[in-house]
């Protein structure tokens, strides 16, 4: 079982809720990145989200490509995040998640991306412009790692994309709660609720919803519906904050989602 897997399992025999932050690695710069690290840990976080910075993050909101292009900035690539994990490895055993686009790992080279990921610590990988039916190679060479594969799927989805995303993913389901970029205005209703139902039926997977949350009456919320909470923008935008006003953010989010 994965780190992400084991993790879940304890969460929902508990009957809690995960909470994972996402912060763009690099952001403002490696060295804050690892200290955020620590604070999320400290603060509840039960999964972290490590953003690679990306040229075109067709996904991303404005809030997160202006992350994105400071951490280029700075000289942040998809080797540099991979050297961070190995390095906070050191002193964590959270599990750690990369977001990065398809471009950067086809690249780097699938096999070789793999084998670095996992052998620095990384658990996890979502691409937001990864489809399961293009991802066979990349899936095989995960499987056989032990790295999970994290496919979204949205308000629109239709059964049939349900089913070909849960063959595929592992570890979690992540539901963009909004059909559009992230730092969206959310919104959630009744036919959400049953979609993430249905999709918790089909896959057997626990089901983590993103995207548009950014208030601690938001997470609350989402938590009701989902497994897990997952937070971006509204983090990204407070990693230069002093520790104290990050810490009183986090563990806002951390008692809403219980």
């Amino acid at each position: 079982m994965s780190r992400i897997s084991s993790r879940f399992g304890e969460i929902i025999e508990k009957g809690k809720k995960a909470f994972i932050p996402y912060i763009m690695a690099g952001d403002p710069d490696i060295s804050r990145t690892k200290k955020v690290i620590g604070i999320l840990e400290d603060c509840g976080a039960d999964i972290i989200e490590l953003g690679v910075p990306f040229s075109d993050p067709l996904a991303d909101g404005p809030v997160i490509q202006k992350a994105g292009q400071r951490a280029l900035e700075q000289g942040v690539r998809l080797r540099s995040v991979i050297e961070l994990v190995a390095e906070v490895r050191k002193t964590t055993s959270i599990p750690i998640i990369l977001m990065t686009y398809y471009n950067p790992v086809f690249k780097y080279g699938e096999e070789k991306f793999v084998h670095d990921a996992t052998t620095a610590g990384v658990d996890g990988l979502i691409a937001p412009d990864m489809l399961p039916e293009e991802a066979g190679s990349l899936v095989r060479f995960a499987k056989k790692s032990g790295l999970d594969t994290i496919f979204l799927l949205a308000p629109t989805s239709t059964e049939d994309r349900i089913r070909k995303v849960s063959k595929a993913a592992s570890g979690f389901v992540y539901y963009v709660s909004i059909t559009g970029i992230t730092g969206a205005k959310l919104s959630m209703d009744h036919a959400i609720a049953s979609h993430i139902s249905k999709i918790r039926e089909i896959s057997g997977k626990p089901v983590a919803v993103g995207f548009g949350i950014s208030t601690p009456e938001e997470a609350s919320k989402v938590s009701m519906l989902a497994d897990g909470v997952i937070v971006g923008s509204a983090i990204v935008k407070r990693v230069t904050d002093s520790d104290e006003e990050l810490r009183k953010y986090l563990l806002a989010l951390r008692k809403a989602i219980g």
